[in-house]
């Protein structure tokens, strides 16, 4: 199971339901912790690659840094790398501005 993930509404169009959830999301997030770290890099990325999800971000609180993985044929791409202090337009989410500091529950002065 993936901290988050989500599915376009034009594909699925109601929240999945059951446990497991079968249906493939559309964009997968993993949280970083230390204790979790080669699980969530190594176990989860082969699993989402293998499986085709078209986002993957990976976010890490202790370096407060965000990266975006895109899906394709030959396995994911990294799209983007950003830290706390920069504002981006995150794949799939790019039709919004992001500032990265807002993941970690920063405020502007916090950085």
């Amino acid at each position: 199971m993936h901290d988050v993930g989500g599915w376009r509404r034009e594909r699925v169009p109601d929240r999945p339901t059951g446990r497991p959830v079968r249906i493939r999301p559309d964009w997968a997030c993993e949280i970083l912790s230390p204790s979790n770290a080669k699980r969530d890099l190594v176990d989860k990325f082969q699993v989402l690659q293998r499986t085709g999800v078209p986002h993957y971000w990976v976010v890490d609180p202790i370096e407060q840094t965000l990266i975006v993985h895109r899906w394709q044929p030959a396995g994911y791409l990294i799209v983007l790398t950003a830290g706390a202090s920069d504002v981006v337009r995150a794949e799939p989410f790019d039709a919004v501005e992001l500032r990265v500091a807002t993941l970690f529950g920063l405020e502007e002065d916090d950085e």
